[in-house]
Order: C-alpha cells, then structure tokens, then sequence
C-alpha cells in the first residue's frame, strides 16, 4: 500500500505501509463512495482530494479508522497502532495536504 505524488508524468512516494488494515479500509471505503465500485479493491488507485485527506485525518486521530480483516493483513492494525502507524500516517497527512496545495494529485494504491 503506498501514497504517491504526482506532478505531470512524475511521480514521488509519499509514504509505505505494509499490512495496514485499517487504512486500507479507510481508502476501500473511499474508493467504493467515489466510484460505485463493487469489485476486489486491489491494483486500484483512490485520488486523494484535500477533504479526503482532512477526513482522514480526523478519523485518525480519533481512532476511527474501520476494522479491515483478510488473509493478507494478520492481526488488527490498531494492536499496536500509536507505535508503529500513527506518526507515520501523520507525516503523510502533512506531506499529502502539502502536495495538493502545491497543484500536485495524490493518488493511494495497493497490492496484495
């Protein structure tokens, strides 16, 4: 799973996770409002708008992200979340509103 930045024909990433459940689901969930979508959310990409990022935000720091199950996931993202997520995910929050402002698309993908 990974966020990226991108400019005309360029592209950075702006963050990594690896079995982040919930922030999958988060992202799937979004993917499924904004498309209409029914099918496997694999190999998709999520553009990420300003209010996207800023929804994301607060459901972070709520701890509100949705509980995501698969094979490919193990335990629960949110088992140790304010150790190994939680400054991760900020960083990208802050590095994601920055992009959009600066003109750039930041787009979510995954692969499992």
């Amino acid at each position: 799973m990974y966020a990226s930045r991108r400019a005309p024909r360029i592209s950075n990433e702006l963050a990594y996770w690896r079995k982040h459940n919930r922030l999958h689901g988060w992202m799937e969930q979004l993917w499924r409002e904004k498309t209409g979508n029914e099918s496997v959310f694999n190999c998709e990409e999520v553009i990420l708008e300003l209010e996207d990022i800023t929804n994301l935000e607060k459901d972070i720091l709520n701890k509100e992200l949705p509980e995501s199950e698969g094979f490919f996931f193990g335990s629960d993202s949110y088992e140790d979340y304010e150790e190994e997520y939680k400054e991760d995910d900020l960083k990208f929050i802050k590095e994601a509103k920055q992009a959009i402002e600066e003109g750039d698309e930041v787009v979510y993908s995954s692969w499992w």
